[in-house]
């Protein structure tokens, strides 16, 4: 392991974020803040592709996958982040806190740097696994990624046009995706992740850290800085209407609908 490279990457990724609070504090929109993490986390897999050891083939596969990830959600969420205002999770936590949300908002940028840090190192991990490419594992890794990146691609197309729509104003979307789960662009966002333990595996101890990468995914999404935040905005913006899709929706794993009746009969 080039534990030299990888503290460069950690240099690299908490300066990036130092740059993002920066650019919140100027322009007061927080989409920035993602956007600049996304690119950060790519431009920081895309250094570990280009200087791990693995062979050839497998590192140019991960820069590939890596840059293909950080380049569409980058873009998509500064795109959106340029025609809107400010993203409300982080409006309700500078909110809170109050005269101190300066440093504060500091602080959990540098700790958003450490996260970004654990997904670079599955990267790194990846393109440092030094068995023959590809492998019927490294093939079912593709197939993972290629979902998870198209998957996300629809979900946030399809919300998009939503947010477009006369309804947007008052329902909530259900288009494609969205009937099956309440966060699909999250589902795909955690299972892109899962592509990277499948990609490092090998007899070595240290491919086991990547394991890492889609649990921390999973923890921030479902029970961070994902859902929880996003859902508390919701149900003050939406009320009812989303109480309702919470009890036959699925928050995060796609599956079947269920009967607005089971809502009903809770009804007083």
């Amino acid at each position: 392991m080039d534990l030299v490279l990888l503290a460069v990457i950690a240099i690299g990724l908490s300066l990036a974020m130092s740059i993002a609070w920066a650019t919140q504090r100027a322009t007061g929109l927080s989409g920035w803040i993602d956007t600049i993490w996304s690119l950060a986390v790519g431009i920081g897999g895309i250094a570990a592709a280009l200087f791990a050891d693995g062979s050839f083939d497998r590192r140019v596969v991960v820069l590939l996958i890596i840059g293909t990830w950080a380049v569409r959600l980058g873009s998509h969420i500064g795109l959106r982040t340029r025609g809107s205002g400010e993203d409300p999770r982080y409006k309700k936590l500078i909110e809170e806190w109050g005269d101190s949300s300066t440093w504060r908002l500091f602080l959990f940028l540098q700790i958003q740097a450490v996260a970004a840090f654990v997904l670079v190192l599955a990267v790194y991990l990846a393109a440092s696994n030094r068995a023959p490419f590809p492998r019927f594992i490294d093939a079912l890794s593709l197939l993972v990624a290629v979902v998870a990146l198209a998957g996300e691609a629809i979900s946030d197309r399809q919300l998009a046009r939503f947010r477009k729509s006369p309804e947007a104003k008052t329902d909530i979307c259900e288009n494609g995706l969205w009937r099956y789960s309440r966060h699909p662009n999250y589902f795909f966002e955690w299972l892109f992740w899962c592509c990277w333990p499948l990609f490092a595996v090998s007899f070595s101890a240290w491919s086991w850290l990547s394991l890492l990468a889609p649990l921390l995914m999973y923890w921030l999404l479902v029970h961070v800085s994902g859902i929880p935040p996003l859902e508390e905005h919701m149900l003050r913006s939406r009320g009812l209407k989303f109480r309702a899709l919470q009890a036959r929706v699925n928050a995060f794993f796609p599956g079947p609908r269920k009967s607005d009746s089971s809502y009903q009969g809770k009804q007083p």
